[in-house]
């Protein structure tokens, strides 16, 4: 197991003590803690923390509220929300704050530890395939812009298809612009965006 790093949030600090002890015991490294949400994000925005553990209730704000902030901001890979509350309405909360997992309190080892490697195990899947989607995309659209502007071209100068294509590509090459970058000004040049 490699090393995860751990933000645990809790307002209980025997709470956080235990967790603490438990995790590191595990070969998880601890690298901060935190009483209330501020601090939870705060925390993470110093750390970047492989994951979070956060309770539900904690005074200032809640941990419900600190996980929206921690994953709009990226600023922990995995968020679990830890809770003395099963109610539905918590839960679905959780799941729309891009929570990963929802454990309810009492924790022991042996529920604790199998779903921390799991939720860290997807959120990594989770993450790789938004970089996939990402990149795929991005290169639609460069694609995209690039067909624009090599019609363009041919449209406008009288080149072939390949003549423009490779006046964008030498263009791009001389001036150590993207591609992308170059259609984009050919477009923007004569209007065509």
């Amino acid at each position: 197991m490699s090393r995860i790093r751990v933000v645990i949030a809790d307002d209980e600090p025997i709470t956080r003590m235990d967790l603490k002890e438990l995790l590191s015991a595990q070969g998880y490294q601890v690298v901060g803690e935190a009483a209330d949400g501020f601090d939870a994000i705060e925390m993470c925005r110093q750390t970047q923390p492989d994951l979070v553990l956060l309770d539900v209730k904690m005074p200032l704000l809640d941990g419900l509220s600190a996980a929206r902030i921690i994953y709009e901001e990226d600023i922990a890979e995995t968020i679990i929300m830890l809770t003395a509350y099963s109610e539905w309405e918590f839960v679905k909360t959780a799941r729309d704050q891009g929570v990963a997992g929802y454990l309810v309190k009492p924790l022991g080892e042996s529920s604790l530890v199998p779903s921390i490697e799991l939720s860290v195990a997807r959120s990594k899947e989770m993450r790789q395939l938004k970089k996939d989607i990402r990149q795929v995309t991005d290169r639609l659209e460069s694609r995209t812009v690039i067909e624009k502007a090599k019609g363009l071209l041919m449209s406008q100068e009288g080149m072939t298809e390949q003549s423009a294509y490779d006046y964008i590509r030498k263009l791009s090459q001389s001036k150590k612009l993207s591609m992308r970058r170059v259609a984009e000004i050919i477009l923007m040049r004569s209007g065509g965006r």
